[in-house]
């Protein structure tokens, strides 16, 4: 017996600032009861955003076939947003042996899971070639967003948020070159694809160019802010557009060249964070004793020992609050698009399909980029839980619907991914906490006096 749909309804502007205030306003004061019932906001906004769609008071109803252009550039805005705060908050050092783990996540991980996955779509889904190819790097990224709830620290040995972010901020761009290599694969056989341009264009230069492009841009941009406001007191405030200017001009400038926008902004990120002060000769920094809160903005952002760090506290302060509404729009736009996920048709695959990506090929994936390394155990087990699937899977696939994908071939992407992405937030939601108390505890002991008597 099919599911009886209300039918569309239109809603006015007033109810539609009505709805987004109550959602918002709930949130702020909802959020202490999420912490005690172990609950995430992704979860909520998933929620949500099924019970707007057409499953149930069907006024949301966004068709990821239909709409794939415009629903592919809010996925892609927000994945933009998220990446660059993911760069601004890795304050670990470049050279730090910490960025190993999560440099091979997104190489080797990303690689393994897109080859994995491709094996599954041709033998067990039955599906071409490139369809295969364009699964896995669907599904290979990781959730920059909802993986890095845990903050890196400088001087914390090891850290999983400091890898689970770095890896969720790398591979969606490493990704990229294989949906392309799928895209390719799905017009042409294998032996007619051009594997020398794919090679050195799409993978190597997509990859360096918006590493280095994103780097450079980052770097003199935060440069020439700290120059100006240090030394002339000009470029003061206007974070905002210091914050939004520098995505979009790492992403249009990369993109330009024909390099991965998204290593673009997130290098950008990275970069900007790294920017060091200049202090003037015979200048003194602020006194501490005094506390550098007791100071105005206008004090601190044209101090020549603290113009820096102000600039970036106030940009990653703005940013965080654009991450966080990016967040919530994309995963109610998720939970609204499940309806358009098949699932009769479909559940008998979901239901050994998404236990397999997540419990299996994950943690395969994750041996791949750990086996020559000294991660422990503890470590190595989270990094192959935590393999959270998020907005950077909806990106590639209404990319892959945009580039002609159609048919059954795209009724089973959509439906593989929408149902994958919707699992992963809400399982990994509801053993986030739990398992980040257990490892926490697991660690204080190992550390402690006792036990390394």
């Amino acid at each position: 017996m099919g599911a009886v749909c209300a039918l569309p309804y239109t809603m006015t502007f007033p109810e539609w600032t009505l709805l987004l205030g109550a959602l918002l306003l709930t949130m702020v004061f909802a959020s202490v009861l999420l912490d005690r019932l172990s609950l995430t906001s992704a979860m909520v906004y998933l929620l949500i955003g099924w019970l707007l769609g057409p499953a149930a008071l069907n006024v949301l109803h966004p068709d990821p076939f239909a709409d794939a252009a415009l629903l592919e550039r809010v996925a892609e805005s927000a994945l933009l947003v998220s990446l660059f705060a993911v760069g601004l908050r890795l304050a670990v050092p470049l050279r730090d042996p910490r960025w190993r783990l999560p440099v091979r996540l997104a190489l080797l991980s990303t690689a393994a899971m897109v080859a994995m996955l491709s094996a599954v779509g041709v033998f067990l889904l039955h599906l071409p070639l490139g369809a295969a190819v364009l699964l896995g790097a669907i599904l290979a990224p990781t959730d920059p967003v909802l993986a890095s709830g845990v903050r890196s620290e400088p001087g914390n040995a090891e850290h999983l948020g400091f890898s689970l972010a770095g890896e969720g901020g790398l591979n969606d761009g490493t990704a990229f070159p294989f949906a392309v290599l799928g895209i390719v694969l799905l017009k042409h056989d294998a032996a007619h694809v051009p594997w020398l341009h794919w090679l050195t264009v799409d993978l190597l230069w997509t990859t360096a160019g918006g590493l280095a492009i994103g780097a450079a841009l980052g770097a003199g941009i935060g440069r020439a802010v700290v120059h100006l406001r240090s030394r002339h007191g000009h470029a003061v405030g206007l974070d905002v557009f210091l914050c939004l200017g520098l995505i979009a001009t790492a992403h249009g400038v990369s993109q330009w060249f024909g390099a991965s926008g998204f290593l673009a902004v997130f290098a950008a990120g990275l970069a900007l964070q790294r920017v060091g002060e200049r202090p003037s000769a015979g200048s003194e920094a602020l006194v501490a004793s005094a506390g550098l809160a007791g100071h105005s903005y206008e004090t601190k952002a044209t101090h020549s020992h603290h113009a820096s760090a102000t600039m970036r506290e106030s940009v990653e302060g703005f940013n965080e609050q654009i991450e966080k509404v990016a967040e919530m729009a994309m995963v109610l736009l998720v939970g609204a698009m499940l309806p358009s996920a098949k699932l009769v048709p479909m559940w008998p695959t979901l239901v050994w399909f998404v236990p397999l990506l997540l419990v299996l090929l994950r943690p395969l994936s994750v041996v791949a980029a750990t086996s020559f390394d000294a991660t422990s155990r503890g470590q190595r087990a989270m990094v192959s839980w935590f393999g959270i699937r998020g907005v950077g899977s909806v990106f590639y696939l209404l990319w892959a619907l945009r580039q002609g994908v159609s048919g059954p071939t795209a009724d089973t992407l959509v439906s593989l991914t929408l149902w994958t992405v919707a699992a992963s937030v809400v399982v990994h939601g509801l053993t986030a906490g739990p398992l980040m108390r257990l490892y926490r505890l697991r660690r204080r002991k190992a550390t402690s006096p006792s036990a390394q008597r």
